[in-house]
Parts: structure tokens; sequence; C-alpha cells
């Protein structure tokens, strides 16, 4: 996907909070409610720039975050998540491998 800095199976880390995930889901620009946006989305990050879905790491819940909020994590254990098996079939020490969908 042009234009879009990290892609299914990279494990990200959040700049603001921190915490560590693995992207499961790569949207061009914002797609959720505008409803959504206006509770959660704070920082008003721009909804025309990719936005992620992200399994977070040691949590039971994913999230949705701008590009922006987001680098590239130095570390590269495996993340813990209960949908992990329900989106990437394998990890080889740098990256998730996503499950065929057919």
């Amino acid at each position: 996907m042009a234009g879009v800095k990290f892609s299914v199976g990279e494990i990200i880390r959040h700049l603001r909070f921190g915490y560590r995930g693995v992207i499961y889901g790569v949207d061009p620009e914002f797609s959720l409610s505008d409803a959504w946006y206006e509770e959660v989305a704070r920082s008003r990050p721009p909804k025309d720039r990719p936005w992620y879905h992200v399994l977070v790491d040691g949590s039971q819940h994913p999230t949705y975050v701008a590009e922006r909020h987001l680098e590239a994590s130095e570390d590269r254990t495996q993340v813990e998540h209960p949908l992990l098996g329900e989106h990437f079939e394998s990890y080889d020490g740098r990256r998730y491998h996503p499950r065929n969908v057919h």
C-alpha cells in the first residue's frame, strides 16, 4: 500500500504510551466513525494519513492508532495477545506472517 510506513506483521511501539504491539491491519486513511474519532482521538491526528489496527502486547483488546504515534519497535520479543492466532500463522524473530485468507 503506497504511502504507509508500516505493514501487517510488524512490531511497533506507541510513542506516547510506550506499549508494543503487532499490526494486523492497515487503512490508508481513518476509517472508523466520526463519533469514535471525537471521543478517542484526543490529539486529533490527521484523518487523511494512514491508521493501523494493532494487537497490544499483554492486553486482551486491539486498538486503532494513527501513524504519527508509532515507531518500529527495537524489542523483537514475541507479542502476547489472545487474537494472534486468528491473524498470524508464524513469527520468524523479526515479524509475524499473516494467515492466508481464502
